[in-house]
């Protein structure tokens, strides 16, 4: 069992509990290339189980893979999945949560202007979620703000992140976002762009005839990853040397690179955290949607698919910046 203990200078050490009982006797150095071969393989058996059932749906609308520079970057792009996900100190319940905001924009374009069933890519996206979680719950530990029982020390705001009611104002906050981001999207701009750069679009009324409530409903399961994936690391992310630095710095005593770093990077732990996880969320959700949707959707021009990357993109970013909010009002400790 890890150790917690109360540090001199204020800071709490906060070591990661041991990995999965799996785990634990498999080199450090291999656990990555395992994760990989782990994901890889699941993906294939997971899909071999599921072709019958979805490949009808999605053949309908989907251009044939065949050159090797796409397959490639199919394979390229689940590995910098994979490799921002190990590398970045995420954990299984962080990923699941990230897959499901960047896999999930291409599969609600689908259903919504190509009418391929929801349980067909349901289905889809639980395979894709299934096949990261399950890797990085056997070579990885949860972190301290994803286990309830957690020691006072191991987490800042424990009982903030843990609090069932903030949990759920937080998650309609978040789908709230994306929502209402949505909504004004395809009141706005998006029909129109769709119908110049989608070839073959089936039904545009989807965004016609989208209802603010009822989009924010849809969009629940988002708000709960959203908020587990940005909140709750953020809000409970422990005070570190970082904070200790931006305390004690000096203009008058400090260094060109020192004073440079400080403007750049002098944040505290929490708004670093939030920062460099919206900043991922964003990114990866734009590449991923501009890749997928352009790659495999028939008729989808490069600009039509960036143009619907760009909608949750934002989506991403605005809901970082209000949880950053939400995390320093009153009663939420530093």
């Amino acid at each position: 069992m890890a150790s917690w203990k109360q540090m001199p200078n204020g800071v709490v050490a906060t070591p990661s509990p041991p990995p999965p009982v799996s785990a634990k006797h498999v080199s450090s150095h291999l656990r990555f290339p395992l994760v990989i071969a782990t994901n890889l393989v699941l993906n294939a058996i997971l899909l071999s189980f599921t072709s019958n059932y979805a490949a009808g749906d999605l053949s309908t609308v989907s251009r044939s893979i065949n050159d090797w520079w796409e397959v490639g970057g199919t394979l390229l792009l689940k590995i910098l999945e994979l490799h921002l996900g190990w590398w970045g100190d995420f954990d299984s319940y962080d990923l699941v949560s990230l897959t499901l905001l960047t896999h999930g924009p291409p599969l609600y374009l689908l259903t919504t202007f190509y009418g391929i069933r929801p349980t067909t890519l349901l289905t889809k996206l639980a395979l894709d979620m299934a096949a990261i979680y399950v890797p990085f719950r056997l070579f990885r530990p949860l972190k301290a703000t994803h286990i309830v029982e957690a020691p006072k020390g191991a987490v800042s705001n424990r009982s903030v992140i843990n609090d069932w009611e903030v949990s759920v104002y937080n998650s309609l906050l978040a789908a709230g976002i994306y929502g209402l981001t949505v909504y004004c999207s395809f009141m706005t701009w998006l029909p129109v762009y769709m119908i110049i750069h989608f070839e073959g679009l089936r039904d545009i009324s989807g965004a016609h005839e989208a209802r603010l409530p009822f989009l924010i409903a849809s969009f629940i399961p988002v708000g709960i990853a959203a908020k587990s994936f940005l909140f709750t690391p953020a809000t409970g992310a422990k005070r570190d040397l970082g904070d200790i630095r931006i305390l004690a710095f000096n203009p008058e005593t400090a260094t060109l690179m020192e004073t440079i770093e400080y403007n750049l990077w002098g944040y505290s732990k929490r708004t670093r955290v939030m920062i460099a996880r919206t900043a991922t969320l964003a990114a990866l959700t734009f590449l991923n949607t501009w890749y997928q949707v352009a790659l495999t959707v028939e008729g989808a021009e490069s600009t039509g698919a960036a143009g619907w990357a760009s909608v949750w993109a934002t989506a991403a970013v605005l809901t970082g910046i209000v949880f950053w909010w939400v995390g320093h009002v009153d009663g939420v400790s530093n």
